[in-house]
Order: structure tokens, then sequence, then C-alpha cells
């Protein structure tokens, strides 16, 4: 019993040490964010500044179009969120429920593209987006034109899909009985009705999950709005603090209050989302 209760203190002790490096960069931009810009490299530093500039929030605002990027960016995560919770959750109905052909080879085929970087797709879905037929000045053979950039279904249409997503649904949806789905069809529900009825209300879990993942890696993007967008009018938040950074130059001072600005929403998604996001994360997991 002494062994356990020491055992579990210095597990404690782990957690707490790990909780608190975690908490410390973020409580070193907010107070780098309120501090006048001499105390900021002042050594040794100092956590509370000497003067609370509030006003380095304002003009952070102030210096670029904020709302406009605020606006695209929401347009952008909210779109590949609700797209992958759609198109992942019917693709892992069909792994995990299912049966027909092949069904295991072509998820493994599906797993094996998350070892693909991104790296790799991207200049060729950058050429596909710009050749898109009919759209952005070109002809049927896509040329001509822009295409697809510098329009939010370029930003979305990479990123509605995800073999993480995927796999994570259909491990969660592996773990439901399958009477609840014998029991539909003896009633006369169909596979959509089945999939839309009874499965999905049963994967709140699992989906919060994939949401808060999404949600969390769309607002954060940084290298493919760069490289789809080059209008000022289509950038997104990510995009947006670099007006901060020159070459020679950064102003720490608001780039921290840029950067607190943009972090809450996610912060406020994750809060919101919490309880659902650890059962998911732990349910996904329980049966192969």
């Amino acid at each position: 019993m002494r062994r356990s209760a020491l055992q579990q203190g210095v597990l404690h002790l782990v957690i707490a040490v790990g909780a608190v490096t975690m908490v410390l960069p973020f409580l070193w931009m907010v107070s780098t964010s309120l501090k006048p810009e001499p105390e900021i490299f002042r050594f040794p530093p100092v956590w509370l500044p000497g003067r609370w500039e509030w006003s380095n929030y304002r003009e952070a605002m102030e210096a670029a179009p904020f709302g406009r990027y605020f606006l695209n960016t929401v347009i952008y995560a909210v779109s590949v969120t609700t797209s992958n919770l759609l198109f992942c959750s019917m693709a892992a109905y069909a792994f995990a429920r299912l049966r027909f052909r092949g069904r295991n080879v072509l998820f493994i085929m599906v797993l094996g593209t998350m070892m693909i970087p991104g790296q790799v797709t991207m200049v060729p879905v950058f050429i596909m987006l710009k050749h898109w037929p009919l759209v952005g000045g070109n002809d049927v053979l896509g040329a001509g034109g822009h295409g697809l950039l510098n329009t939010y279904p370029g930003l979305v249409l990479p990123m509605a899909v995800g073999a993480f997503g995927i796999f994570l649904l259909r491990q969660f949806f592996m773990t439901l009985p399958s009477e609840l789905e014998d029991a539909a069809r003896i009633d006369g529900c169909s596979e959509a009705g089945i999939y839309w009825r009874i499965i999905l209300p049963l994967s709140k879990p699992a989906l919060a999950t994939v949401g808060i993942f999404t949600f969390t890696a769309a607002w954060n993007e940084f290298l493919w709005p760069l490289l789809i967008t080059s209008k000022d009018s289509m950038r997104t938040l990510q995009l947006g603090l670099q007006v901060f950074q020159t070459q020679y130059t950064t102003t720490w001072d608001l780039l921290m209050a840029g950067t607190v600005v943009v972090t809450i929403p996610v912060l406020v998604i994750f809060m919101f989302g919490q309880r659902y996001f650890t059962r998911g994360i732990a349910l996904s997991g329980v049966k192969g």
C-alpha cells in the first residue's frame, strides 16, 4: 500500500511538472502581449509587466484587416471540419459495418496515404486546382485562367476528407453493437437510415474528437493557404500574423497580442468539447 501511494505521488508529480511545462509558454505569450517593448528582452526576465499595455491589442488588430482574415479563417475551418465529419463518417461506416469484396485492402490503402508527406502532394494538387476546367477563366481544358486559386473551394477541397478521421471513426463504429442495426433492418430501415439515425447519434464522442482535431489543424494551417492564396482579401489569420515580422525586425509585443487573439477560438472549442474529446479518445481504441 505504501509503495503504491509513493508511486501514485511520483506519477502526480510528473504530471504536474508536465502540465506546468506546457502552460508556461502560453503564460509567457500573454505576459509579452501586455509588456512595453523595452521590457520584452529584459534580463532577468519579468513575468508581470511594469506597465500594462492593453493598447497592444488595439494596435495589433489595426495593423491589418484582421476582421477579413478572421472571416476567411472561420469559413475555411468550419467548412473543412464539416466536410470531414460528413465524408469521414460515411467512409468509416462503410469500412466498419458493410461487407464487400476488397474492403480490408481498400482500408489499408486509405491508411497508407497517411505515410505520404503533404509536401509530396502539395505541388500536384496546386496544379490540379489551377487548371480546374470551366472556373476562374479556364476553358474546358483548364487553360487560360487561375482556376480555383484564391477561392474558398480551392482552400477547402484538398482538406475535405482525411485518412485519420476515417480510421478513428471506423475504430469507434466497430465498438457499437450490431444488434442495433439488425433491429433497424427488421423494421425496414435502409443503410442510409441506420447510418444517420442510429450510428451518428451514438458516435458523438468520436465525432467531437475528429471535429476538434480537424478544426484545430485547419485554424492553425499556414502552408496551404500561403500557397493557394495571393490576394490579401483571401488571407487567413495565420498569414495575417506575418504583418508583424519583416526582414530585419519583429514587433514582438504586437505579434504576441495578435497570437493571443488567434488562439482564443481554439481554446473555446476545446473547452466546450473536452468531455466528448476524452471519451472519444478512450473509446476509439477499444476494439480493432
